[in-house]
């Protein structure tokens, strides 16, 4: 049985935090994807910021794979549709980017993205989605773009096969006091429910470290996935 591990939210505007859950999990020897947005919020453009360049450079050169994670994250200037908001209800405090876009439009931003972080030296390999939120046409998009993989939350697509790898994920939420228990809650369900699944997916995020509870929760949760779980990559599920 295989583990995907990641850091979602990879920025500047997070560094501190996103160099914690790496370290977290090279304890652990668990090598994490890496998510990045080229400018999050539209506020935090990577080329600003160099010594974090240099940082994921140097995390790349040593084989974390490098994931897009939208272009700038959030919604802003983006109109959610009744469905959109349907789909994102209790999901994401407006950070839901490729929700209501259609191909066009999400392919843009993908290939804005991918552009951006190839100018940095910094290679995608797959696209994930801001909240796991995209249309199919935006999923279709990232293949399109020549990216080997998208991701929703219940699993992995592969391109050009078309393949869908289904793989549940384990993530946290610290927005809320309550939604950090709850989050917590889950995550356990999580293990109890779906523990010998054969290619789970914890994905960490630097805002979880914001709360006690979540923070707290984060090592304990990567140890007992790893007691049965060998990590893995996403090239490797291309074989």
């Amino acid at each position: 049985m295989s583990l995907l591990v990641s850091i979602h939210d990879v920025t500047p505007a997070l560094a501190d935090d996103v160099v914690r859950l790496w370290e977290l999990c090279a304890a652990r020897q668990v090598r994490p994807a890496l998510l990045v947005v080229p400018d999050w919020h539209g506020g935090w453009p990577l080329e600003a910021h160099p010594a974090f360049v240099d940082w994921l450079r140097a995390r790349a050169a040593g084989g974390a794979e490098i994931v897009l994670h939208g272009e700038r994250h959030d919604e802003l200037g983006l109109a959610r549709t009744p469905g959109g908001t349907l789909r994102a209800w209790g999901r994401t405090a407006r950070e839901g980017e490729f929700l209501t876009l259609d191909g066009p439009a999400a392919r843009g931003r993908i290939v804005r993205g991918c552009a951006r972080l190839q100018a940095l030296g910094l290679d995608p390999i797959g696209f994930v989605p801001p909240a796991w939120l995209a249309r199919e046409a935006g999923h279709r998009a990232a293949g399109g773009a020549g990216l080997a993989f998208s991701e929703d939350d219940g699993a992995i697509h592969l391109y050009p096969s078309g393949r869908r790898l289904p793989s549940p994920v384990v993530r946290w939420s610290a927005r809320t006091r309550i939604r950090a228990w709850g989050s917590i809650a889950v995550a356990r369900a999580r293990w109890a429910l779906q523990g010998r699944a054969p290619l789970p997916r914890i994905a960490l995020h630097p805002q979880d470290l914001g709360r006690s509870v979540t923070a707290a929760a984060l090592g304990p949760t990567l140890d007992r996935w790893l007691a049965h779980h060998r990590p893995t990559s996403y090239a490797a599920l291309q074989g």
